[in-house]
């Protein structure tokens, strides 16, 4: 089949909050047609790529984006058009070019990144392969294991409790269909709890809980007792991740627990807190724990748990190979978010995961709270083989897409299927 490019082509559409993003189209001369949708996010790092937005008041509250749909059909689609859309890296490197700022403010990540993903799609489509398969080769038979967001504080709701992310994660699950099996009943057994008590069960943009709990130990207390009611093991069946968002709450080289009333806290105090936290409770991952900036505290962080558990960065190296190669020579972490949209390139992206992999670090795919209902993330976290996902709750259905993609490739792998870490 002909995988030239013959058009590429963009229209603004919403994310799951209801604000604009990017929808691209890709064409190729053998007739495949494609499209890919591009995520946003709320809580973001200070150096992450740049979502062009239109910044017209009148005009969804200035965050249209039809200055980065132009961008696609007037500035990358002629440079691309006839190019082998095989050739994802050198279509990448050709956008990044054209761009020519370092956080691809100039034609906005947003249109830059939907271009990338969907001439992989087409690519993969043209070649007869799934797209796991065709990023990741034959090898990619990994399924990940799901790390659920099902219980908000922080930036993500307005209550007591300063840490922006509670989740669990199915790590006793033979497969990834009981994976979300054991997620779902603990969410519903979680919902039963909280309105047993009296909390709201009303669930925000990644789909978890949002109750006015008391503190932020009682989080990860309620989430335990859900476990149990569910009929799980805490830490056997079900394990705790949690992402703090800590640069969230971060203020003059101190950290504010503002909301729980806790006062403020040194570095020191907060690896502090979480070694307490670690010697509590079943948690086998920390993103995020301290601000984005904390490069020494996230050292001694390491230190401290880094045997232990997943220290996990990712407002701190925004899936940037430069930041997580001076988190690898420094020993911040042993662990990185990835994020698509964080650097805006597939290939970009893919390069940060294979330098994690070189240093022996772990890597985790990671959805936005502003989704869409394309699943490209679900083929590329098994293309990366991290066995690893944070896509959410188990309810809403730009979370769920991805799950059931899962599903399917998981099916489709058959007895070749493996799954988790």
């Amino acid at each position: 089949m002909n995988r030239s490019i013959r058009s590429i082509d963009a229209m603004e559409i919403l994310d799951s909050r209801g604000n604009p993003t990017v929808r691209v189209f890709v064409e190729l001369e053998g007739g495949v047609r494609v499209a890919a949708s591009v995520p946003s996010g709320a809580s973001t790092g200070e150096n992450e790529a740049v979502e062009l937005r239109d910044g017209d008041p009148k005009r969804y509250g200035g965050k249209g984006v039809q200055k980065a749909v132009a961008n696609v059909r007037n500035s990358i689609a002629p440079v691309l058009l006839g190019m082998d859309s095989a050739k994802q890296a050198e279509i990448d490197r050709l956008m990044i070019e054209l761009d020519g700022t370092p956080t691809k403010a100039k034609l906005g990540a947003n249109a830059i990144l939907g271009v990338s993903m969907a001439v992989a799609r087409a690519a993969a489509q043209a070649s007869g392969l799934p797209l796991y398969a065709y990023l990741g080769g034959s090898g990619a038979v990994r399924v990940p294991v799901p790390m659920m967001n099902v219980l908000n504080g922080g930036k993500h709701a307005d209550n007591s409790v300063d840490f922006q992310e509670f989740m669990i994660a199915p790590i006793g699950a033979p497969c990834f269909a009981e994976a979300l099996r054991y997620g779902s009943e603990t969410f519903h057994a979680l919902k039963g709890i909280l309105k047993k008590i009296g909390l709201a069960t009303s669930v925000g943009d990644e789909g978890g809980f949002a109750p006015n709990l008391r503190s932020n130990e009682e989080a990860c207390e309620v989430i335990l007792e859900a476990i149990q009611t569910a009929g799980y093991t805490p830490g056997k069946d079900v394990a705790l991740a949690i992402d703090p968002a800590a640069s969230s709450f971060a203020e003059n080289g101190a950290y504010n627990l503002r909301k729980s009333g806790q006062g403020v806290k040194t570095s020191a105090e907060m690896v502090a807190l979480w070694k307490a936290w670690a010697d509590t409770y079943p948690i086998i991952l920390l993103e995020d724990g301290l601000d984005e900036n904390d490069w020494s505290g996230f050292a001694a962080l390491t230190r401290e748990l880094g045997e232990r558990i997943q220290i996990m960065g990712d407002d701190i190296y925004v899936t940037n190979a430069s930041f997580v190669a001076r988190g690898i020579r420094e020993k911040a972490s042993n662990s990185v978010l990835i994020k698509l949209n964080q650097i805006g390139t597939v290939t970009e992206t893919m390069e940060t995961v294979q330098l994690c992999r070189k240093a022996g670090w772990t890597t985790l795919m990671s959805h936005r709270s502003g989704e869409t209902e394309d699943s490209f993330l679900a083929d590329f976290a098994v293309a990366m083989d991290g066995g690893q996902i944070k896509s959410g709750s188990v309810c809403r259905s730009e979370r769920l897409c991805k799950y059931n993609r899962f599903l399917e490739i998981e099916r489709e792998l058959g007895g070749a299927a493996k799954f988790g870490r």
